[in-house]
């Protein structure tokens, strides 16, 4: 289902004509209004569904959540960026990890609060959030030890993935290693998982696994890790 962002994702003007900006905007009014605790409004089919009931509840959050440090775990002193971070440095252990955090995000109220909220749980650790989509990174190349993207690669296609595995290896340092999470459309939970986020307002794309990875390596990168979630797999490259 298609609805107007009551705000635009991202500010920078450069990016107007991208041919991305609707879908981004799209998934970005759909976490705007999740992170403000809006309403959705859903058919009553939909939220028969026993994947509603977990989702409304908060059970389903912790079980599909991809753990990005089982494979790479951020190391003190390294520079990390996490894009489309959500609030991540308000609920992972950066601060035991000692890790420098950069966050990229294309949710206003997300990149809001962490920038309001951030320094005053760690000011060194929290370097800021940038608003902006994972396509175009507002930051100069070889500049990270780690870049992360966990929970939102199902609601673009494999080209635009194709554009964010270039900009990450633009930004990363000589070694660097990428760690994101794909939906793996075997599981079975991939199809209902599907039809409730195109009905909380942001259409998913069932890729398969096959396909994620030749577009993984068509990008350049080899393949360090795999691990396999109840929706997600979690996968560690390198460029």
């Amino acid at each position: 289902m298609s609805k107007k962002p009551s705000q635009t994702p991202y500010t920078t003007s450069s990016h107007h004509s991208d041919k991305w900006q609707e879908r981004i905007a799209q998934v970005a009014y759909r976490f705007n209004r999740q992170y403000q605790n809006q309403p959705f409004d859903l058919p009553t089919e939909v939220q028969e569904m026993p994947i509603f009931r977990d989702w409304i509840t908060g059970t389903l959050p912790g079980r599909i959540a991809s753990c990005f440090w089982e494979i790479a775990k951020p190391q003190k002193n390294q520079h990390c960026l996490d894009i489309g971070c959500g609030v991540s440095f308000l609920i992972y252990p950066w601060r035991d990890w000692q890790a420098y955090f950069y966050g990229q995000e294309i949710s206003i109220v997300a990149r809001d609060t962490l920038n309001s909220r951030g320094s005053q749980l760690n000011s060194k650790l929290f370097k800021g959030v940038e608003l902006g989509p994972a396509h175009h990174l507002n930051y100069a190349a070889d500049r990270f030890d780690l870049a992360i993207a966990t929970g939102f690669s199902c609601y673009f296609p494999l080209e635009y993935w194709s554009a964010v595995l270039l900009e990450v290896k633009r930004v990363l340092k000589y070694g660097g290693q990428f760690v994101f999470d794909i939906l793996n459309p075997e599981q079975p939970l991939a199809e209902d998982w599907a039809v409730l986020e195109t009905y909380l307002g942001a259409e998913v794309f069932l890729e398969s696994i096959a396909e994620w990875e030749k577009t993984i390596k068509a990008a350049g990168a080899k393949i360090i890790t795999r691990q396999s979630g109840e929706l997600f797999n979690l996968y560690k490259v390198q460029f």
